[in-house]
């Protein structure tokens, strides 16, 4: 029978010590976590919660890293992120990044690359399966509804600026070293994954009173394991419930299989 690990990371602030005073309170992340654990436990999966404090780049990568180890083709690693999103500019070129920026997780002591995930991620034996939902924003830009409780989870744009031009050696020489990684390993694609985000890189994704909007809208169709579709139709039933200022993405890597993407969510 397949082994199915997961890891659920919840941020309701960062540490200002290292993002300049800026503490990024929101209120519903920690609460996405634990809800898409209860999820996850529910449908077979040895489940991890990381919250806040405890949601460094050293943990998650040992999380991860640990899950690697632990699993093998046919297993299924679900990863969720509900947090803020950010960018830092790509200095490795416009074919890594068409738009010459790399989206980040803002976990609790410092800004984790999208590269680096991916990096992680090729860590895995070929045939495990990924699924990742990020309940995040990957863009700059800042947008509030009127009239309701939640604010965007974005890094704002000046404060992107400030710790980019305060952290510009680190991240520049982090990403030259992926990029050489990624030549080194050769042109497998590693295993499959599926992502399903809160937005697309240009929009902004809400926080909310209890959960984010995409996680509120993520549980209200799963409906305590009612749902019966594939993850194709999971997206799309999500996307019908958000605004058109927030319209959730599908991004595949590593070739996922016809078979994969047409399991129910949350298979082991």
């Amino acid at each position: 029978m397949p082994t199915g690990i997961s890891l659920h990371v919840g941020l309701n602030s960062v540490d200002p010590d290292r993002y300049g005073g800026w503490d990024g309170t929101l209120l519903a992340c920690e609460n996405d976590a634990h809800d898409m654990a209860r999820l996850a436990r529910a449908a077979g999966f040895a489940d991890t919660v990381v919250l806040t404090r405890e949601g460094t780049v050293d943990r998650v990568v040992t999380e991860l890293r640990a899950a690697a180890e632990r699993l093998a083709a046919g297993d299924i690693l679900l990863l969720t992120y509900s947090g803020h999103g950010g960018q830092v500019p790509d200095v490795t070129g416009p074919d890594d990044e068409p738009d010459r920026r790399d989206e980040t997780l803002v976990l609790y002591d410092r800004q984790f690359l999208d590269d680096e995930v991916h990096q992680e991620f090729l860590r895995f034996e070929d045939g495990v399966r990924i699924v990742t939902f990020f309940d995040c924003c990957h863009s700059g830009s800042s947008v509030e509804l009127p009239g309701a409780e939640t604010t965007g989870r974005y890094m704002p744009e000046p404060k992107q600026a400030e710790l980019y031009d305060r952290d510009r050696d680190f991240y520049d020489e982090l990403q030259r070293t992926l990029a050489k990684d990624s030549v080194a390993a050769g042109d497998g694609e590693g295993p499959p994954v599926i992502l399903i985000s809160a937005c697309q890189d240009n929009q902004t994704a809400m926080d909310g009173p209890v959960n984010g909007a995409f996680t509120g809208a993520l549980l209200e169709v799963w409906g305590d394991g009612g749902f019966r579709g594939d993850y194709r139709t999971f997206h799309r039933a999500i996307q019908r419930r958000l605004p058109p200022t927030q319209s959730p993405n599908l991004h595949t890597t590593g070739a996922p299989s016809t078979a994969f993407l047409g399991q129910r969510p949350f298979t082991v």
